[in-house]
């Protein structure tokens, strides 16, 4: 074996190392918050830790509302509905623009672009104040669409930033044969561009589903007890009686689930999609 072999192989098991530790590193946390969510609090409060302390489902139960707190059901469906409506009109709205940005380039569309990421540097906290007001006076408080109109304006930019490059890979002789044979536009994008960019749509998707099912700002300000999403619940959690840590890491991994399943399910579609832009 040559040296330059020998130090190639040394350098894909450092990076290897380095990968693994990295993936230990992010994974600590969250087997941490696991582990401490079938504790009891007392021994969820120990310091340091007890690794040996018996196993519980009590801060599960509680969580659910066994002992006669409220329940989460509600807070859950709401952040479900609010998440998945949003994603699915940042989608259809996202689609279009990104096809006139890329495949059927506009004038100055980079300055385009750059208007659609220009909205994202506004401070959150800046708007909510206006976005307060518009819905006290338009009775719009503690309503789950008014959130959803709101998750889908925030997320709106970065879907058509992401899907522009995305839809620059498809290739424009297949669009201009499917023109030639009489589809329309509508046709075009669902049955010849979204297929093709299917991974780059999966992935803005599986973002835009992350980034409005935690979103806790406007939840916590604008609903009350009807629209309360699974963020805010989570805060009632921490109480001027102290912090329920067993209880907290058990609502946290259950809150948690549906990101982490959606991201399980859509892994392969997410990488490619995160990689199909990448190269040129």
């Amino acid at each position: 074996m040559s040296a330059m072999a020998v130090r190639i192989r040394r350098k894909s098991v450092g990076l290897g190392l380095v990968a693994w530790l990295a993936g230990v590193v992010f994974f600590l946390p969250i087997a941490w918050m696991a582990l401490t969510s079938f504790h009891s609090e007392a021994d969820a409060a120990t310091n340091p830790p007890s690794f040996a302390a018996s196993l519980t489902l009590d801060g599960y139960r509680e969580f659910f509302g066994s002992g006669g707190g409220a329940s989460p059901w509600p807070a859950l469906v709401n952040s479900a509905v609010a998440s998945v409506v949003s994603t699915l009109l940042v989608l259809l709205l996202a689609l279009p623009a990104a096809y006139a940005l890329s495949i059927r380039p506009v004038k100055k569309w980079t300055d385009v672009l750059f208007f659609f990421l220009s909205t994202k540097m506004l401070p959150a906290v800046a708007g909510l104040l206006p976005i307060y007001l518009f819905a006290k006076n338009t009775g719009l408080l503690d309503n789950i669409w008014l959130l959803v109109v709101l998750y889908t304006s925030m997320n709106l930019p970065i879907a058509v930033w992401m899907m522009q490059s995305f839809l620059a890979e498809v290739p424009v002789a297949v669009i201009e044969a499917a023109r030639v044979d009489g589809a329309r536009l509508p046709t075009i994008l669902a049955r010849v561009v979204a297929p093709i960019a299917l991974p780059g749509i999966a992935a803005t998707a599986l973002i835009c589903f992350i980034f409005s099912w935690n979103e806790l700002l406007f939840a916590r300000v604008l609903t009350g007890v009807v629209a309360e999403t699974a963020p805010v619940f989570l805060t009632g959690f921490i109480t001027s009686q102290g912090l329920f840590l067993a209880k907290v890491c058990a609502a946290s991994l259950v809150i948690s689930l549906p990101v982490l399943a959606a991201g399980f399910a859509a892994q392969d579609k997410l990488v490619q999609g995160l990689s199909l832009g990448a190269v040129k």
